[in-house]
């Protein structure tokens, strides 16, 4: 079955304090702030859309941080667990000092799948992978003090956790295109490379283990790219055939996305690399303003009062 998935789009996970938020995902882990807008549904709370220091598609991972307002989560089954940054070759010591100077618990290096990582929890709890990998760097500037050789550069992984994998691993490799790599204990990993990218999800089968809750510190969805709003709606018609229910097209400002979950229970976004994030602001000055949706910008000033300060 032709697909038109491209591989990793963005991760979307639920935060507590903004501030907290981020700080800890530019000075700490030296990512970009890309976007600082506000969330569809809940204008008075932020949307901060977090990438490397090119904005690259498929380095993206985006928080909705609800303050007080949200309890921390649960992790269990029928939901992504882990979000996994590629950084380069012999960069791990770098980030363990990185981390011992902002004092961030971290597991000591180890290995999965031949490959030398570490993980640690972000102050939400979400669980967050660095893994040293030949994925060429390319050319990122500086940030945060956070030199290219040292940079996280894409999302690498992200892993599900199942009670049981096969219909998920149907819809990754028969719908979505991704390919069986390998297997290691209950961890099966998935892979796709396209147009030099490459995008992996694990997943990890747990039978007995309890549904997890979502809230703070969880993943609220994972998105995956097509090119544009034709692809998009050919997947929507793959997707429909499989008798799973599915959104209309949505306007999310800066793509234009499609929603399902998959019967393992995570909820999939799909979403088109179209209009971009710099369709509202110069690549240069991205996430230096606050951006509002349209439908929203009449009411700017008594949002901006409302919205947590950041400074």
């Amino acid at each position: 079955m032709e697909s038109y998935i491209k591989g990793m789009h963005h991760v979307t996970a639920i935060a507590g304090d903004a501030k907290r938020n981020l700080h800890f995902y530019t000075e700490v882990l030296g990512l970009r702030l890309i976007k600082k807008t506000v969330n569809f549904d809940d204008p008075h709370t932020y949307h901060f859309y977090f990438a490397n220091a090119n904005a690259d598609l498929g380095s993206v991972l985006t928080f909705f941080p609800w303050g007080d307002r949200v309890k921390r989560g649960l992790k269990g089954a029928g939901m992504a667990t882990e979000v996994s940054y590629s950084v380069p070759k012999g960069s791990l010591d770098f980030w363990v000092k990185r981390l011992d100077d902002n004092n961030v618990f971290y597991s000591k290096p180890t290995v999965k799948f031949g490959e030398r990582y570490i993980a640690f929890l972000d102050p939400d709890g979400l669980k967050i992978e660095l893994i040293e990998t030949d994925i060429p760097q390319g050319t990122l500037p500086e940030v945060y003090g956070v030199k290219p050789e040292y940079a996280l550069n894409s999302i690498y992984a992200v892993t599900l956790t199942l009670n049981n994998i096969a219909p998920t691993a149907s819809i990754l490799a028969d719908v979505f295109g991704y390919e069986l790599e390998k297997k290691e204990g209950n961890r099966t990993r998935y892979t796709m490379t396209k147009d030099g990218l490459t995008s992996k999800v694990d997943l990890v089968e747990l039978p007995n283990e309890s549904r997890g809750i979502v809230a703070g510190g969880i993943v609220h969805h994972v998105a995956f790219r097509v090119s544009n709003d034709i692809d998009l709606m050919k997947m929507r018609e793959k997707i429909v055939a499989l008798g799973l229910n599915i959104t209309e097209q949505i306007d999310r400002q800066y793509f234009h996305s499609l929603y399902f979950r998959e019967p393992g229970g995570v909820l999939f976004e799909i979403a088109t690399d179209n209009p971009g994030f710099d369709i509202d602001e110069d690549e240069s000055e991205l996430g230096q303003h606050l951006m509002l949706p349209s439908r929203y910008e009449a009411q700017r000033e008594r949002i901006e009062k409302a919205l947590p300060v950041l400074a």
